[in-house]
């Protein structure tokens, strides 16, 4: 799995050290200031990358998605989603000597990510500037709901509010019928991701002029982005997406049709499929049927399209269907619940469902980064970790903090 051992020689690591290493991240280390998704998602990414991600959270209970249920053997299945393989350091922030932590640690960091609210890190004297100061070479990035100059900077942001403010509530669901949120969280997850494409781009800008900079992510901002075809259209129509439940805006046949057993998903955009596929259902007539003739006409006379091909559909089970379209290489897919998804056997060729050890708990079953690379793939082995499991060897190893330095820590309440 391109798993290596070799000696890095840097001064942010207080001296010379053997490493197990592995993945195209190698080397580099996060502070992760992050908690809930979006933060974290986004350094998971990292970790996963092969970057060591040091969490810090705060020692009266830590990350609040350490209580979200549901548990497994006691551990949150939530925050072992978003935050295996990392690092936990209990840090107060608000502590002066909690604060000299930080700082320390920035000092030998590559990366820091937070995801409060606008200013919040500033007014906690760990914002870019002063890190900066420690550390021109900090790649700073911040993930925020609306961004650090949005008129609506200082509300609250959660994954349901920016669907919907950004759009995607609007579009999502079936005509005619109310908002349906995204089935996962879109809104938290894409901010994630463009975070991280950020961070590396960063990286590498960092490689040529040996200075870091600082990233600035609105996940409102990612959203509207995410929706680029719904824009594209208004601004060529001026027409207003509508909600048009699984349809496809420009393409028919492209949706979900009811089976005998449940939805087989048909996609169409190309004339020698459809013809094909009414040569394959035995409804050549459509061929001949003016309000069919192509794509266009398709698409504006698809109710009734749409009747016809239900009744159609609803003829033979969602495997039958699925397996005549495949050997007829007519794109078509079934509706699978989450229980197929973890045992399909793309899931299990592609490695998708790995196994983890957790300190406690054993192992656990995770799902796999989609990254697939020759040279240095990612490898995921650990599980999420305990509150503050690491963090008398972060202070002692990275820091060289004595066990007397961390008791006396420890005491005021700094850790």
């Amino acid at each position: 799995m391109g798993i290596f051992h070799y000696e890095l020689d840097d001064h942010r690591r207080g001296g010379r050290k053997k490493y197990f290493m592995s993945g195209p991240l190698d080397g580099i280390r996060v502070l992760d200031m992050t908690w809930a998704l979006a933060g974290p998602y986004c350094t998971m990414i990292l970790g996963d990358l092969g970057a060591e991600v040091i969490k810090i959270e705060s020692p009266e209970g830590g990350d609040p998605a350490r209580k979200n249920f549901p548990y497994v053997q006691g551990i949150s299945s939530y925050f072992l989603s978003v935050n295996r393989g990392k690092k936990s350091v209990t840090v107060n922030l608000r502590n002066p000597r909690g604060k000299e932590i930080i700082l320390a640690l920035a000092k030998k960091t590559d990366v820091c990510v937070e995801n409060f609210r606008p200013r919040v890190m500033d007014r906690l004297g760990l914002g870019y500037a002063k890190l900066r100061e420690e550390n021109p070479r900090i790649i700073y990035a911040s993930c925020s709901g609306f961004g650090q100059n949005s008129p609506y900077a200082n509300r609250p942001a959660y994954d349901i509010i920016m669907q919907g403010m950004g759009g995607t509530l609007s579009i999502t669901g079936n005509a005619g019928g109310p908002p349906v949120r995204v089935g996962f969280s879109i809104g938290d997850i894409g901010g994630a991701i463009f975070t991280a494409l950020g961070i590396l781009s960063a990286l590498y800008e960092r490689e040529r002029s040996g200075e870091g900079q600082k990233v600035e992510i609105s996940m409102l901002d990612c959203q509207i982005a995410l929706l680029e075809n719904a824009f594209a259209r208004f601004f060529a129509t001026r027409e207003v997406p509508q909600r048009i439940g699984t349809r496809h805006p420009v393409h028919t046949p492209f949706q979900a049709f009811p089976t005998q057993d449940g939805h087989i998903v048909l996609a169409l955009p190309r004339e020698d499929w459809w013809q094909k596929f009414c040569r394959l259902i035995r409804c050549e007539s459509l061929l001949e049927d003016e309000r069919f003739k192509d794509d266009p006409s398709r698409t504006k006379n698809y109710q009734q399209l749409e009747a016809i091909l239900s009744k159609v559909t609803q003829t033979r089970t969602t495997s039958e269907w699925v397996a005549e379209m495949e050997g007829n290489d007519i794109p078509c897919g079934p509706i699978n619940t989450i229980d197929k998804v973890a045992c399909d056997p793309h899931t299990i060729a592609r490695e998708m469902i790995v196994q983890v050890k957790h300190s406690t708990a054993g192992m656990l079953k995770v799902v796999n980064s989609p990254i697939k690379l020759s040279k240095t793939p990612p490898k995921i082995e650990k599980a999420s970790p305990g509150l503050g499991e690491h963090t008398d060897e972060v202070l002692a190893d990275l820091l060289q903090f004595s066990k007397e330095n961390i008791v006396e820590l420890r005491l005021a309440k700094a850790i």
